[in-house]
Formats: structure tokens, C-alpha cells, sequence
């Protein structure tokens, strides 16, 4: 009888491996040491004068990895996308990987972590997911630094007529904590400020973290900080953080958080991993300087986008690539058989039972997904995330399908195998890449009115039929073209369950109208997010949050971190 195996933990297998030191990592993409800034051993930041050094090298090529709508039986985007990375190293390719940062509130909560999961990993996991080298908690530091000088400048004398119920910039804390949502401040007499409304968003849904994800330098991260919007003055017109004058002091706070971190994956492919903003509520990608840098020392960049490809996707081709001129060569579809079956309407607890007919109705799902990123012009191959509990018979039936909708598609076992289970998925995508046409162009453009692209964005990508904006919204729209805002992008905020506004809408819903409660700019960032639904900026903890079972042994290291 043959005995049962143990399969190790995320943190088990990541804290088996062995890393090489940072400093060898750099100089296999062409850094010497004094090109970057030492954290510990094994992480590090590119210096400013590396960043500016390798500006005249060649662009290399940037791939884009997203999914299908995400389910509780999970997808493994991360993984896939440094399993594919490690691949293309294993075949003799420069390749580099770009994440975004983990958030510590989905970690200590019910999310995970953003490092990969089995042999598919980046390195050191339990750091990144932890503290890493604080650009987070720098980011915070920023966003509250503006939150507490702006109730400094109404406790001064308000010289900007700042009306105090019209103040938009809220405080931030980078963990899920619903009690904070809304909040009173000032409250004790005067000496104790002045008395308003305010809340809490959870940091990644700070503008500063867009704003520092899209910056393409020190310079431009000043200017566009100067521009985000904190409040309305009396007149009901925009106050900018230019117009309080402390745009110097936020870059300050922000100089080396800017700066990219290098790490490593388990086969020590180079990986920068930088920026972290959620893609249901902002635009769910890592940070430009992180990406252009990745393209400049390699002649691959696997990076990803947050959530499916109605989400961060769009995000990545109409706001990403627009602002940094990036342009994709391909993107892989991350798809698994377990939650395309739960798109066929199989509850979670039946996942591991065979289910043709629910896998057969869930690949609807997945063909608007191909059907989104065609539409853009990208070439595109179906990544099949291999879980142990899939059937052969499972398995043929998805393969078959996508031979039938002409898409390349490849069985990928990264997390059990690593690299070696992506060679055949990064195969077909350089062959991809040489045969198939690239004719990538946005879906709109940015002359376009903001109610023309939010139609076009739910027609286009998610299939409805319409949109209904409600009166704020109507009132906003009016507004914002009087300000001159109305050239900017469109970044929707939506939940990532359905490619409607509903999360209960699964599978590939019609005939569905997506309601837009209220416009939120972002101006430093660059684009105006579109509310729909019930979006939280600031998340709650769950009933039995992973943190329960976290701990720390008597040699300091991590325990129950996945």
C-alpha cells in the first residue's frame, strides 16, 4: 500500500529554498553593487542612478498575464506568472518578473499573500508579505502626513476657504479595518482642531499609491502629487495639494519608496516588485518604473494586472500602458478547471467531483475574456492552472474548447513543478509572439467624453447593455468637464466576482445595466474612478482572519504565512 504524502505549505517550501545573495542576482541583469541600495541580504532597491543608466538600453518585451473573473476556489494568477517567468529562464531566455507589492490587510485577512504559492514562488516570501522594505508603510505615512495638514490649515485660519464638509481626502491604514470606515474628528474644544466628518481607506486604495505606481520618476511624481484634489472650497471648486504648497514635503516622505526592490524567484529569476493598488477599486497594476525598468534589463517582462481581465486588464491597456507608452506583445489568461466550474453554477464544496456540463457552462466566462483582449488587438493564449483534484477527462474537454475557439492554450503545473510546468505555456507564447499580428489599440479614446467611456468599457468588456448614471453622478459629469478633467481615463471600480456590477452574476451574465452611484478624481493619478455598486476603499476582516493562524517560532521565523 503505498504511503500517503504530505504536501508542504507555501511557507514551508519557500522557507526551504535556498536564495543567492542580491548582489549576484543584480549582476546577472548587468547591475554592479553600488547600482543598488542593500536591504539585508536578499532584497534591495535600484538606486536613481541605476534607473537613470540603463534609460538608453533596449526595450525588451512585456507580456501581460491576467484571468478570468476570480472565485473562492481560486486561480493562481501570481503563480502562473512567475512560473512563467522561471520557464522562459529555464529555455535560455533574459526574463524578468513585475508584481505588484502584497497589502497586509489581505494577508492578515482572508485573501493571501502575492508571491505565488508551491515551487512557483518569490523571494523572501515571508518579508515581502510582511513589512518588505516599507514602501507601504511609507505610502501611508504620506497620505496622513496631507490628511493632518490640511486640518492643520483649516485650524490656521482655512486662507484656502476650504469648506469642511467638503473635504474628499480621507486618512489611511494599510489593514483591513471596517470600525474606521467613518469616523469624527476634532471633536474636545478648539485647541483641539476643527470638528468634522472624515474615514479611513485601506492604503492601496490611496491616490498616493496610484500616483506612485504611474509616476515614471522623482520629478513626475512630484507633479502629479501637486495635483490630486483634497477638498472644494466654498465656491465648490477643486483645492489641489499644489494649492496647500506641500507637494515637496509627500516627496519627500516618498524618495526611496519610489525606488523599485529587486528580489528573487525559487530558480533565482530577477524580480521587481513594486506598487501594490487593488484593481477593483484603482488600477491594479505594479508600478510603472518597476515595469519600464524590468524592459530595460531584460528582453522579457512577465507582469500581471489584479483580478480578471474585465478589471485589471482594462486597467493595464487603457490607463498603464497609455501613460508609460507600453506596449504588450501578448497577454495569457490564467483560467482553472475548478473555478470555471463554479461560473457553471458547482457550489465550492463540490469542486473535487468530475462535472462536464458545469465546466462545459462555466467556459463562457473565459470566451469573453479571449473576446475582451482580442478586441484590443493582442495576441492571447489560455494558461490551464493544473490543480491536483482536475480530471484527464476535465482537462481534454477545456483543451478541446479552445482548439474549437482557434486560441492557443497550454496545461501549466507551475506550482507543483515550478518552471519546468511552464516551458510548454511559454512556448506557444513565443511562437505567438513571432506569427500573430499585434494591432493593439485602446478601445477608446481619450477625447472621448467620461459617460462615452464608461459605455464603452460595459459594453465592451463586460457585455451590458447600458449604463445609468445616478444624479450625483450626472451633476459630477457636469462638473468635471467644467474643471477640464474630462480627457482623463476611466478607472472602474467593480466588483471582481461578475463582469457585471452585481458579484452574484456569475458565468457570463447579459442584458444587464451597470449603475455609476458617483465619480471620484484622481487627478495626480490621472484618471476619474467610476463607483459602481457597493465598493469598499476600505475592507473588513472575516469571521476567522488568517492571522489567527499566524505566529512566529523562537527563532524568528514566520509560522502560518500559507
Amino acid at each position: 500500500m503505498a504511503m500517503k504524502t504530505t504536501v508542504k505549505s507555501d511557507i514551508e517550501i519557500a522557507q526551504a529554498a535556498k536564495m543567492k545573495p542580491i548582489v549576484e542576482i543584480a549582476k546577472n541583469i548587468g547591475l554592479e553593487e553600488e547600482d543598488i541600495e542593500l536591504f539585508g541580504k536578499y532584497k534591495a532597491k535600484l538606486s536613481n542612478e541605476a534607473l537613470a543608466k540603463i534609460k538608453t538600453n533596449k526595450s525588451g518585451k512585456v507580456i501581460l498575464v491576467t484571468s478570468i473573473n476570480p472565485t473562492p476556489a481560486g486561480e493562481g494568477k501570481s503563480t502562473v506568472t512567475v512560473g512563467l517567468a522561471d520557464a522562459f529562464n529555464r529555455i535560455g531566455k533574459r526574463v524578468m518578473v513585475a508584481l505588484r507589492e502584497p497589502s497586509l490587510g489581505p494577508t492578515m485577512g482572508i485573501k493571501g499573500g502575492a508571491t505565488g504559492g508551491g515551487y512557483s514562488q518569490v523571494l523572501p516570501m515571508e518579508e515581502i508579505n510582511l513589512h518588505f522594505t516599507g514602501d507601504l508603510h511609507a505610502i501611508t505615512t504620506a497620505n496622513n502626513a496631507l490628511a493632518a495638514l490640511i486640518d492643520n490649515h483649516l485650524q490656521q485660519g482655512n486662507e484656502l476657504n476650504i469648506d469642511p464638509r467638503r473635504i474628499v481626502w480621507k486618512r489611511a491604514v494599510d489593514l483591513n479595518d471596517r470600525a474606521l470606515r467613518k469616523v469624527v474628528i476634532g471633536l474636545g474644544g478648539p485647541l483641539q482642531g476643527v470638528p468634522r466628518e472624515d474615514g479611513f481607506d485601506i492604503t492601496v486604495a490611496s491616490e498616493i499609491m496610484a500616483v506612485l505606481c504611474l509616476a515614471t520618476d522623482l520629478k513626475d511624481l512630484k507633479r502629479r502629487l501637486s495635483r490630486m484634489v483634497v477638498a472644494y472650497n466654498y465656491n465648490k471648486e477643486p483645492v489641489t495639494v499644489g494649492d496647500l504648497g506641500v507637494q515637496g514635503a509627500l516627496t519627500l516622505l516618498l524618495k526611496d519608496a519610489v525606488k523599485p526592490n529587486l528580489v528573487q524567484t525559487i530558480e533565482h529569476t530577477p524580480a521587481l516588485i513594486h506598487g501594490g493598488p487593488f484593481a477593483n477599486i484603482a488600477h491594479g497594476c505594479n508600478s510603472v518604473i518597476a515595469t519600464l525598468a524590468a524592459a530595460k534589463l531584460a528582453d522579457y517582462v512577465i507582469t500581471e494586472a489584479g483580478f480578471g481581465a474585465d478589471l485589471g486588464a482594462e486597467k493595464f491597456l487603457h490607463i498603464k500602458s497609455r501613460s508609460a507608452g507600453i506596449r504588450p506583445e501578448a497577454v495569457v489568461i490564467v483560467a482553472t478547471i475548478r473555478a470555471l466550474k463554479m461560473h457553471g453554477g458547482v457550489a465550492k464544496t463540490e469542486l473535487e467531483k468530475e462535472n462536464i456540463p458545469a465546466l462545459t457552462s462555466g467556459f463562457a466566462n473565459l470566451q469573453k475574456h479571449i473576446e475582451t483582449i482580442r478586441s484590443f488587438g493582442l495576441p492571447v493564449v489560455v494558461a490551464i492552472n493544473k490543480f491536483i483534484t482536475d480530471t484527464d477527462v476535465e482537462v481534454e474537454t477545456l483543451l478541446q474548447w479552445c482548439q474549437q475557439e482557434n486560441v492557443a492554450a497550454a496545461l501549466t503545473e507551475v506550482w507543483e513543478k515550478g518552471g519546468e510546468g511552464g516551458i510548454e505555456l511559454a512556448e506557444k507564447l513565443l511562437s505567438i509572439i513571432d506569427k500573430e499580428e499585434n494591432n493593439f489599440t485602446p478601445l477608446y479614446d481619450l477625447a472621448d467624453s467620461l459617460e462615452t467611456k464608461v459605455r464603452t468599457i460595459v459594453q465592451k468588456v463586460y457585455g451590458g447593455k447600458d449604463v445609468e448614471f445616478s444624479t450625483k453622478a450626472k451633476k459630477q459629469l457636469l462638473d468635471f468637464e467644467k474643471f477640464g478633467w474630462s480627457n482623463l481615463a476611466v478607472c472602474m471600480a467593480k466588483s471582481q466576482y461578475s463582469l457585471s456590477d452585481d458579484p452574484t452574476k456569475l458565468g457570463r451574465p447579459s442584458d444587464f445595466t451597470v449603475t455609476i452611484r458617483e465619480f471620484k478624481p484622481s487627478i495626480g493619478a490621472g484618471f476619474i474612478v467610476a463607483l459602481t455598486g457597493e465598493i469598499m476603499t476600505m475592507p473588513g476582516l472575516p469571521k476567522k482572519p488568517a492571522a489567527l493562524k499566524m505566529d512566529v517560532d523562537e527563532n524568528g521565523h514566520a509560522v502560518g504565512l500559507f
